[in-house]
């Protein structure tokens, strides 16, 4: 005697909101927790400040090194070539951020400041480090 199976398969559909809701969760976790601020791949030592705030414009960044030598876009340039970049920046009206490191010279930091202001930069900022 021969008995037939009556065994039908049924096709399932697989819930998949749970697993939404979980890669959404996680992507919040990741963009709250993360940090934005990229700095550029010159080392240096920034000072520290109480009363810093994050920038979020596009910015002429001028690094002043230990050694007081100068860095636009990681690149070392001249006195010649900085005066160059600033008077661009002026024209396009693009504000400057100044990174000195903590042991470079004042009197270099000062010096670059009166030269943006001179070639008629209006928006000149110093960065710091967050005082923890």
């Amino acid at each position: 005697m021969k008995f037939k199976r009556r065994v039908f398969l049924e096709k399932g559909q697989l819930d998949i909101a749970p697993l939404i809701d979980v890669v959404f969760l996680l992507l919040i976790f990741f963009m709250l927790t993360s940090s934005f601020i990229f700095q550029p791949g010159i080392k240096i030592n920034l000072p520290k400040a109480l009363t810093s705030e994050v920038i979020q414009r596009e910015n002429l960044i001028i690094v002043i090194r230990e050694d007081n030598s100068l860095h636009i876009e990681e690149r070392p340039v001249s006195q010649e070539e900085l005066n160059s970049r600033l008077e661009i920046a002026a024209k396009e009206s693009k504000p400057i951020l100044i990174k000195a490191d903590r042991k470079a010279s004042l009197g270099k930091v000062v010096e670059i400041w009166d030269l943006c202001r001179v070639e008629g930069v209006q928006k000149i900022s110093i960065a710091t480090s967050p005082k923890r």
